[in-house]
């Protein structure tokens, strides 16, 4: 098992393809490059580690009034986005990429 597995990143390590797609999804050393993890990996799980279960109350009370179909949708998605709080795996990633763009 322990061969196969060296064997295998060996194979991983050498591959120039998975090397340019590797370099093509890390983060670009720019301000917007960091925003960008910062804004799309970690905020948003803070928000729901800290405020999940209001925000879901407050979508769930309003998506029983919502006047039109459209504004029902937009409240469904914001309790599947908060309904169980963060995510420890995208706030992992999140710090990852954040490590990963600086080195």
């Amino acid at each position: 098992m322990k061969a196969k597995l060296h064997t295998a990143v060996t194979r991983a390590k050498n591959n120039p393809v998975l090397r340019k797609t590797a370099q093509q999804m890390k983060p670009k050393k720019t301000i917007w490059g960091f925003l960008g993890v910062v804004l799309f990996f970690i905020v948003p799980d803070i928000i729901a580690f800290i405020w999940g279960a209001d925000i879901t109350a407050y979508a769930h009370t309003q998506m029983l009034q919502a006047p039109s179909h459209m504004m029902a949708t937009w409240y469904e998605a914001l309790i599947m986005l908060f309904e169980d709080g963060g995510s420890w795996v995208n706030l992992a990633i999140g710090f990852a990429l954040l490590i990963w763009l600086f080195f």
